[in-house]
């Protein structure tokens, strides 16, 4: 009862006011509940302590922690809040913040929950934004049958305005579904109905002709676009068209509507850019690529990491390599914050390109920045110097992968990396090298039979007691087959020349 009329007071502005001689940094309900990283976090527990501490509501700064959640794609989150502000009873949902109650159902609990919400709406509530909404669920889920039948409803239902947005939601859904040819069908339906193609329709239809690499087809729908008196066209449409032409191998073609794409982008547009520079990289147009980042550089208030990933990756595929550190060493000294994606690419690209030893020194210099590093970036460097023939160094390498697993969910090494590295410690490893990487490895992956038959065999070559290693095989459920066997009854000469340390 004492939080429900803390709420009433909170969403009325009907609260004391307290005031404070002492200067600080406002505190926001925004401020509150935007830290709040973990998505396990309860939204509901801040807005209820928020309130019971006698703190205004506004209805309109709710909906704008609500989209910036979203934006977020902290879901769960923005779900808690528009439930608890439509709980509140204070404020009336219209369509709008119903539309948006079922998008976060659709993205969090799946499509059913949406059908359910949408189904106790009243009719009032029941209008293009609602349908609209629905419709986004079944598309997001790729329920091609729901969709249709929801789209009939649409069209037959008195009072919903039928627009461009729902069939470009089934256009998208067929291209998620790989069925190109109905992308077609769909725009032909929405004309023979009075509905307007939009910019983003014949672009959906652009890249279905594109899939099917039907330059012709392509090209006769930008011709039709390109007439249409509604239609305003875009630097999206024409960069679109420049990377179809790249699949098809019609370079001269790409780079024509690569510089149309380029006039029509607004000098502020950053994603543009990086759109441009991707597919000119693609084409090698290295002296492009590099216009086209200092063009961007100079346009925009400042370049954010995402511009830095793209150019970074640009530079990679153009073998670019210099460049990249440069643009690394300018990116180290920029106020972005850190991110490890950056650094990576460039790492990545020494990888692929065989030089192992300099990704090793990145990442140790990394490691001495205390930056956080994920094991398979060094598993994929030990796995290099094992087919550079480099032992040691993969030895070295793999175990630092091993050793960050803690910190890492989900990675597991690449079972012959590992098998290779055992088959060569029974050739030129130690004992004592081979105990310890076997020892670093049990944590991350079950060990196996042919593990410990490497170790028998090395136990043996150097005169070792075998019998703690057979209990510990045993206490893993490994049984002695005919093969372990064969092994305990070689003698130390028979074995393969080994280095012993013990």
């Amino acid at each position: 009862m004492q939080v429900n009329r803390r709420i009433f007071q909170s969403l009325t502005g009907i609260t004391c006011r307290f005031y404070h001689s002492e200067k600080r940094k406002k505190v926001t309900l925004y401020s509150k509940i935007s830290p709040l990283g973990n998505r396990t976090c309860s939204v509901t527990n801040e807005l209820d302590e928020w309130v019971c501490k006698g703190n205004k509501i506004r209805f309109a700064e709710l909906q704008r922690i609500i989209l910036d959640l979203r934006k977020r794609k902290r879901f769960t989150q923005a779900l808690e809040a528009s439930e608890w502000l439509k709980s509140s009873g204070i404020f009336t949902f219209s369509s709008t913040e119903h539309a948006v109650q079922l998008d976060l159902l659709g993205k969090v609990h799946g499509f059913p929950a949406a059908e359910s919400y949408f189904d106790n709406l009243s009719k009032e509530d029941k209008n293009d934004k609602t349908y609209g909404a629905l419709l986004h669920c079944y598309v997001r889920q790729c329920q091609t049958d729901e969709a249709l039948v929801h789209l009939r409803r649409m069209e037959e239902e008195e009072g919903v305005s039928l627009s461009s947005v729902a069939f470009n939601d089934i256009m998208s859904l067929y291209t998620k579904t790989g069925e190109y040819g109905k992308v077609t069908e769909i725009l032909c339906h929405m004309k023979e109905i009075g509905v307007h193609p939009d910019n983003l329709s014949y672009r959906i239809c652009i890249n279905s002709y594109g899939a099917r690499s039907d330059i012709e087809g392509m090209e006769r729908v930008l011709n039709e676009m390109e007439n249409q008196p509604y239609i305003v066209m875009d630097w999206n449409t024409y960069a679109a068209v420049a990377n179809i032409y790249v699949k098809a191998g019609l370079n001269n073609k790409a780079n024509i509507f690569l510089k149309i794409a380029e006039e029509k982008m607004d000098n502020k547009e950053g994603l543009g850019y990086n759109y441009l520079v991707s597919v000119h990289s693609r084409l090698g147009n290295k002296d492009e690529v590099i216009r086209l980042w200092f063009l961007e550089k100079s346009a925009l208030k400042r370049c954010i990491n995402r511009d830095y990933i793209n150019m970074l990756e640009a530079l990679v595929r153009l073998d670019a390599l210099e460049e990249a550190e440069q643009l690394l060493k300018e990116w180290e000294t920029s106020d972005n914050c850190y991110d490890i994606r950056v650094p990576y690419i460039v790492i990545i690209g020494y990888i692929d390109k065989k030089l192992y030893e300099k990704a090793e020194t990145m990442l140790e210099d990394l490691s001495t920045k205390e930056k956080t590093l994920t094991p398979n970036i060094w598993g994929r460097v030990a796995a290099g110097y094992l087919d550079k023939g480099e032992f040691e160094r993969a030895v070295k390498c793999m175990k630092v992968a091993l050793s960050l697993k803690k910190d890492r969910k989900g990675w597991k090494p690449d079972p012959k990396v590992i098998m290779r590295i055992f088959s060569l410690f029974g050739e030129n490893g130690s004992v004592d090298d081979a105990e310890s990487f076997f020892h670093s490895l049990r944590p991350v992956v079950p060990v196996n039979r042919e593990m410990y038959h490497v170790l028998l065999k090395l136990y043996i070559a150097c005169g070792k007691e075998v019998e703690r290693l057979l209990n510990s095989m045993r206490a893993d459920n490994i049984d002695e087959n005919e093969e372990t066997k064969v092994i305990l009854g070689l003698q130390p000469n028979e074995v393969l020349t080994v280095k012993c340390s013990i």
